[in-house]
């Protein structure tokens, strides 16, 4: 399956915090997009592996993308060396998306930075003819890096007004991690109400900025060109 979008992130719920609108908005251009989770989420204060597996699959249903897969890295200790970048890569030149979107390169949690620098570094080398993984070398245009935690300065701001609704009910498909008045577990710094709300207000914000909506921001590794300056919004 050719993908032309591939989104990837450290945790289960990543994707869906971090670019979830701009995918739905995406998929519902005809666009075919899939995730690529690095870890289970097994160190997550709240739920268990095995409950993130159900709650990831039910999100991607929301979202409407094509594939989800899950390399199973260890939580917390994955690294950027040659074993798991070969697994990406895998998945890479299985998909042969034209977009990667990664994680934040810069966040509260180490995964973020360390996933993001992670994928990058695969994508590159996925273009390596001599890197012999059995299949085709394939290396993706472009790589962009969405926002989490920190408040980044964009690069790139998407509109993605309209589609907010989705990514919220795709964010709330882990019922064991975020807001939930009656569950037992303890809180975290992303179980609160002000966190969920945070997904449509930092929207609403960034939207404003551009004079739309609702919108997502993204980092990236080299300028972005367009045809004509009548391209931006």
């Amino acid at each position: 399956m050719k993908l032309d979008i591939l989104a990837i992130g450290a945790h289960p719920d990543d994707v869906e915090l971090g670019c979830g609108a701009t995918i739905a908005k995406e998929i519902a251009n005809g666009k075919k997009a899939g995730i690529l989770d690095l870890t289970r989420g097994e160190l997550g204060t709240r739920g268990s592996a095995e409950i993130r597996d159900r709650e990831a699959a039910r999100a991607a249903e929301i979202l409407g993308v094509s594939v989800r897969e899950n390399l199973a890295f260890a939580d917390g200790f994955f690294m950027n060396d040659k074993a798991h970048q070969l697994e990406i890569i895998k998945i890479i030149r299985k998909y042969r998306p034209d977009i990667v979107l990664c994680n934040a390169v810069d966040d509260r949690h180490i995964d973020h930075g360390k996933g993001s620098k992670l994928a990058s570094d695969a994508c590159f080398l996925s273009g390596l003819a001599k890197i012999d993984t059995g299949q085709e070398a394939w290396r993706p245009k472009q790589v962009f890096h969405y926002i989490q935690w920190k408040n980044l300065t964009p690069d790139l701001v998407v509109d993605v007004s309209g589609f907010v609704d989705v990514k919220v009910k795709a964010v709330a498909a882990y019922t064991s991690q975020f807001f939930d008045p009656d569950s037992k577990e303890p809180e975290t710094p992303i179980s609160s109400r002000n966190f969920m709300d945070s997904i449509t207000y930092r929207a609403r914000d960034l939207g404003r900025i551009i004079g739309v909506e609702s919108a997502e921001g993204f980092t990236v590794e080299r300028y972005v060109g367009v045809h004509s300056l009548h391209d931006l919004i």
